[in-house]
């Protein structure tokens, strides 16, 4: 009986052995013989069987194939010995085999991809992909495509998707050092929220009533989130897709207000010029045209339009109505109230034509003479540099 010295790292290093030579193409039987004769040198074929635990009846047919793969020598003598070829030797060959089958593989793969792309070109299509997130990977995912954006991120969304965005804080710090050109659209409730001051003050921030959680990132990607659920989906795509959502921001982009005057505002003064705004935007310059044509005073008509909005500006001060018409003209027509004491005149600037300043031109009026001063407006319009109405205001 043969003795068995075999250690149990011995062991161990064997089957690892083994187990890399049968990824290497060879199989179970082969790769414990080879293993063996490596380990043992020249041995009988009868010893090799016991040393390599195969049976004895599959031990020639093995050394056959292993002969024929050129990894082992086979004497023709009796008892029949075997001895392994030297690894630098006898891997050779196979190395160089693996090394051409991921060539051919790598070739093949670039002219499937070839194939593919020419053929989604000629059906006029494009593939998009997509995947879920869910509720507990939203967070980081968002905070991994902030990071990962080259370009641009266009963001929209409601309260819940804000207050998401704002533990992305680091990551929006990062891009606004990289100058990207990052926007952010938020719904009402959310100026001057706890949200809202932790976003950068690089990064503009707009109010929008169309409000969903829609991220674009660099025009091709698109992360969108359910509110209710909080999963998530991201969408790729390099033309459609992005182009459409891109395009779809823009314009609300466009028409939506900006808050960077209310930025030093509290919650509630800031809510309530976007509330001024809102009503002067969506019924003011209707209001003013069907006052000017029926009534004697349509400052005071739209003084009314507020008060009949919810808006009430009897209780504020002159330096108070000084103050909130200028903020609103910043927003609204990048312009600006400025008030002499002295020769208690009030100029407001706008850098826009059109008219854009009379509305608020009319408010200011007619919140004047409410609290009893007499007014002399002149209006001047240069088209290089905008409008400029002066009120001269004295006490009755």
């Amino acid at each position: 009986m043969l003795p068995n010295n075999k250690s149990s790292k011995n062991m161990v290093n064997e089957h690892a052995l083994t187990v890399s030579l049968e990824e290497f193409g060879l199989s179970k039987y082969e790769a414990q013989a080879y293993v063996a004769l490596i380990s043992r040198g020249t041995i009988a074929a009868s010893e090799l069987a016991y040393y390599s635990e195969i049976p004895r009846t599959k031990i020639y047919p093995t050394l056959l194939k292993l002969e024929n793969k050129k990894l082992v020598i086979i004497s023709k003598s009796k008892p029949i010995m075997c001895t392994a070829i030297a690894p630098e030797d006898a891997f050779d060959g196979i190395i160089h085999e693996q090394i051409n089958k991921v060539n051919a593989m790598n070739s093949l793969v670039s002219k499937l991809k070839k194939t593919s792309e020419e053929s989604r070109k000629s059906r006029g299509s494009e593939e998009k992909r997509y995947f879920h997130i869910s509720a507990n990977n939203v967070l980081t995912q968002l905070q991994t495509m902030i990071e990962g954006s080259k370009s641009s991120i266009k963001i929209m969304t409601d309260q819940w998707g804000f207050g998401l965005l704002s533990e992305c804080e680091e990551q929006l710090k990062t891009v606004a050092r990289r100058n990207l050109d990052v926007k952010i659209l938020v719904s009402p409730s959310q100026i001057c929220s706890e949200s809202y001051r932790k976003i950068p003050n690089e990064i503009e921030i707009r109010v929008s009533e169309m409000s969903q959680n829609c991220m674009i990132f660099d025009e091709t990607e698109l992360l969108m989130i359910n509110n209710e659920n909080g999963k998530g989906a991201v969408f790729s795509s390099t033309e459609i897709l992005g182009f459409n959502q891109e395009k779809m921001f823009s314009n609300i982009w466009k028409n939506s207000i900006k808050t960077k005057a209310l930025a030093d505002m509290t919650k509630t003064e800031a809510q309530e010029i976007y509330k001024i705004i809102k009503t002067v935007n969506e019924m003011g310059l209707p209001h003013m045209l069907n006052s000017t044509m029926i009534s004697k005073k349509p400052e005071f008509d739209m003084f009314k339009l507020l008060e009949k909005g919810g808006i009430s500006l009897k209780s504020k001060s002159l330096d108070d109505i000084i103050e909130i018409m200028d903020v609103i003209l910043q927003i609204t027509c990048s312009g600006h109230v400025n008030f002499e004491a002295n020769t208690k005149n009030i100029t407001i600037e706008s850098k826009l034509n059109s008219g854009h300043s009379l509305p608020w031109v009319s408010i200011l009026d007619g919140c004047l003479q409410k609290q009893g001063y007499k007014t002399r407006t002149i209006y001047q319009n240069n088209l290089q540099k905008g409008e400029k109405v002066h009120i001269k205001i004295s006490k009755n």
